[in-house]
């Protein structure tokens, strides 16, 4: 830890950010489908430590959590073959395609959003990065343009073909607020979120998930193959979210039973996402908790993107009326269950659900309390 410290601090700092992670609270999988998401940033986030180092193109970024450094040129960015690089990587990428004014740097990074657990971290990454380096060398930069280039480099560079949910949440989170926002519009409102007694409880599985792997791509291409079909039938210029379930039973035995059911996923998902902004604006959060519930159960069988481990946390908080509602979170394959859980019950919850986790799994169950937070913010470092 203090060679750690030791190398970090030999790197010059002028600018510090903090970019949160995100929780979602419903809508999972709407985002590139042009629906409905109600995402929140999180008082989880990482640090980035940034300073020009008088060089033109000579640039170092520093890991702490991997305690790895490396250092590359601004006129030869390529990808490597360590994923956390490639975030880095990317973004730069995109900024070069914008701006002149980008020159040598150094940069920190020290993470508190735990990997693979559903808080997009990536999204934290990529957004604190651009919002650091807009700052640093004043490139007039809109937070609109750092959420989109963002998105574009782990598109391009990284390989995952997200939707805009993640880096949206990150930049434009606001204290004990959610966020709808309409993914096809880019139209968004802030809803106020107050839970009390209750509060948001992540039970992270550590089971790790890949989001460039081909499952995640295949959900997205199995719905545009769906989508296309829908469109044969009723024109060019619907979406999914412009889909009755009627309109999709016509199509049914075209698109077969796994395309079906991918778009009756994204098409139901829609619907709750509305109900549970209803939900809270009216504070019954027995129906926004129901609707969690739902969500997964969609995730499960007709989206297929869960797994043993998220499926039994969320069916063990079916057995316990201090738990309102349970889903697994983010794109799937392990990460993290979101609880709506009563305050005076949670040091006796995660110690049962913990031992019968490890006795099912013989696996660590981890877990983390969160809320609304504040998205990306840049501070000018004192000089002395």
């Amino acid at each position: 830890m203090i060679q750690r410290q030791i190398l970090s601090n030999r790197l010059k700092s002028d600018v510090t950010v903090t970019s949160p992670g995100r929780i979602n609270m419903i809508g999972e999988h709407t985002d590139y489908n042009g629906g409905y998401v109600l995402p929140a940033a999180i008082d989880k986030t990482i640090t980035l430590k940034l300073g020009k180092n008088d060089s033109e193109k000579s640039c170092k970024v520093y890991s702490m959590e991997y305690a790895d450094m490396f250092e590359f040129e601004l006129d030869c960015i390529e990808r490597t073959h360590t994923g956390w690089k490639n975030y880095v990587l990317g973004v730069l990428h995109e900024m070069l395609q914008r701006t002149g004014k980008l020159r040598g740097f150094d940069c920190t990074i020290e993470s508190h959003i735990p990997i693979g657990s559903g808080m997009s971290s990536s999204a934290a990454l990529e957004c604190g990065l651009a919002f650091g380096l807009n700052e640093l060398f004043d490139l007039g930069l809109s937070k609109w343009e750092i959420i989109k280039l963002s998105q574009k480099a782990e598109h391009d560079f990284v390989g995952t073909k997200c939707g805009i949910m993640d880096q949206f949440a990150s930049v434009m989170g606001k204290m004990n607020h959610v966020m709808l926002l309409d993914c096809m519009t880019l139209d968004f409102d802030y809803i106020p979120m107050d839970l009390a007694p209750y509060r948001i409880l992540l039970l992270n599985t550590n089971v790790a998930h890949n989001l460039a792997s081909s499952e995640y791509n295949d959900r997205r291409a199995q719905c545009e193959k769906g989508l296309a079909i829908l469109q044969e039938h009723f024109g060019r210029d619907i979406s999914l979210r412009d889909v009755t379930p009627s309109m999709l039973v016509q199509c049914k035995e075209t698109m077969g039973k796994t395309i079906y059911n991918r778009c009756r996923y994204v098409i139901e998902e829609n619907s709750r996402v509305l109900r549970a902004v209803k939900a809270l604006k009216e504070k019954d959060i027995v129906q926004f908790g129901s609707l969690l519930y739902e969500t997964h159960l969609g995730l499960s069988q007709k989206y297929e993107v869960s797994c043993p481990e998220l499926d039994f946390l969320v069916d063990f908080s079916k057995e316990r009326k201090e738990v309102l509602g349970a889903r697994m979170m983010g794109g799937g394959f392990g990460g993290c269950t979101l609880n709506i859980i009563h305050e005076d019950a949670i040091t006796d919850f995660t110690e049962d659900i913990g031992k019968a986790y490890e006795s099912t799994f013989s696996r660590k169950l981890d877990y983390y309390q969160t809320l609304p937070s504040k998205g990306t913010v840049a501070l000018k470092d004192k000089t002395d």
